[in-house]
């Protein structure tokens, strides 16, 4: 069998005619919209350029902070005689969680109430003319930095460092809230660090205190003989042999000695533990006064704005947004006015059209001509020069007609083979347009060409 005449089916011939893209057409629809694409693009860009000088400007300050080991206030790394907290959940943690506990104490109340008192930052009316019942009453500290989220309060990844940020139309508003918080967290810091330090020292001032007391009381309760009243009991010993109240004299001396020397262990062990915890309690002390400096550095100072040093809106950040929103905002008005249009465009027209068709009524004859024999029926849905009409009708099988929706226009269609539909963009009523298709469908016809004029 022979096999040079089989055809094998590619599903890819049919994807490459269904995504073909007519650009004549789209550059045709562009043309005829540029009216209203230009419209609506330069008052979109005019519209952002305008919110740059009617929108309040903001002012943005940040600052950097780095917190050194922020779990440890009472100085571990310092100190070896301080009390060991290794059991505590605190030193467990690690340091990302030791920073977002840092920067609870930040957004607390002990520090933001502050930071709104010395700012006065207070409660206005809602849009500038709505009134509101806390109208002049100091923000509450959760109100305040959940409001507008201008502040923000973050720790940069895998690190110590803490950012601060805020946003304010007034640019001593926002260096005022950004140092306003830094120092009375610094401030709240050390207090933290000294209360610690100062517990500590209260602990071992007061186990010293009792170790002395010890030592006192069992320097009273001492008895028996030195270790010096030995030194003679050997001549006693030999005589203890030969009496028996030598022997005696020698059990008694040797027993206050036992004693005396059983005092002298108790009293020396007390010293030894009194010396031991007065060495922590020097330690205890510095520490106390190291507490005092706080172990948060300031790596970036909040920084006093100008006026013209504003963050937002900026002039050509508004500019590229009104470019951008500006050409969407053009292109779906076109596509919203393609659609809703009554005058036909040419997104409502087939992808086979002959344009300026007055001009160009031989490729109209050539095309005609290529489905001869076939009688081809010529519909205008708009008034035609008479020449037109003769020059076309030159042709055996062609025949023009207009759309009159009576029995003899239907029957005009039924007898013909092919139509073709002539009409004019913004002229012809695209309700009649999309009749004449409805009506070339229930015929079973098919409207082989679109002619422009």
């Amino acid at each position: 069998m022979p096999q040079d005449n089989i055809v094998l089916y590619n599903p890819y011939n049919e994807l490459d005619e269904d995504i073909n893209i007519n650009y004549l057409k789209i550059w045709k629809i562009i043309c005829s919209r540029k009216k209203i694409l230009l419209k609506v693009f330069c008052l979109v860009l005019i519209f952002f350029i305008l919110l740059t000088f009617i929108v309040p400007k903001k002012y943005k300050v940040t600052a950097d902070l780095y917190i050194n080991k922020s779990n440890s206030s009472n100085m571990l790394e310092v100190n070896p005689y301080a009390l060991d907290e290794a059991s505590s959940p605190m030193l467990s943690m690690g340091t990302d969680k030791a920073i977002n506990n840092e920067i609870e104490l930040m957004k607390s109340e002990l520090v933001l109430d502050k930071v709104i008192r010395e700012n006065g930052l207070v409660y206005k009316k809602k849009f500038g003319f709505i009134p509101n019942k806390k109208e002049g009453e100091f923000l509450t500290a959760e109100a305040f930095y959940k409001k507008g989220k201008v502040l923000k309060i973050e720790n940069t990844k895998n690190t110590n460092v803490v950012t601060i940020e805020y946003k304010h139309k007034k640019p001593e508003i926002s260096y005022g809230v950004v140092s306003s918080l830094i120092s009375n967290y610094i401030e709240l810091h050390k207090e933290l660090n000294t209360e610690k330090s100062k517990s500590d020292m209260k602990l071992l001032e007061s186990e010293y205190t009792k170790i002395r007391e010890n030592l006192e009381k069992n320097i009273n309760k001492s008895v028996g003989l030195p270790v010096q009243s030995m030194t003679g009991i050997g001549n006693l010993s030999a005589m203890s042999a030969f009496s028996r109240s030598a022997s005696e004299a020698i059990g008694n001396i040797k027993g206050q000695y036992l004693a005396g020397e059983k005092s002298q262990i108790a009293v020396s062990e007390e010293r030894q533990k009194l010396t031991q915890l007065a060495t922590k309690l020097e330690w205890a002390k510095m520490v106390e006064q190291m507490s005092d400096s706080s172990k948060v550095l300031v790596l970036k100072e909040p920084k006093q704005l100008r006026p013209f040093e504003n963050t937002s809106p900026k002039l050509i950040i508004n500019v590229i947004l009104g470019v951008i929103l500006g050409a969407l905002s053009s292109i779906f008005a076109l596509i919203y006015v393609e659609i809703t249009d009554k005058k036909l465009a040419y997104s409502k027209i087939s992808n086979n059209v002959i344009y300026n068709g007055l001009e160009n009524v031989d490729s109209i004859k050539a095309e005609i001509l290529g489905y001869d024999p076939d009688k081809i029926l010529l519909i205008s849905l708009v008034q035609l020069p008479q020449d037109f009409i003769n020059n076309v009708q030159t042709l055996s099988n062609a025949k023009v007609v207009y759309a009159n929706l009576t029995k003899d226009f239907l029957q005009e269609i039924s007898s013909s083979k092919k139509i073709m539909i002539i009409s004019k963009i913004q002229v012809t009523s695209t309700d009649l347009y999309k009749k004449i298709e409805s009506i070339i469908e229930k015929q079973n016809k098919v409207n082989v060409q679109d002619i422009l004029i």
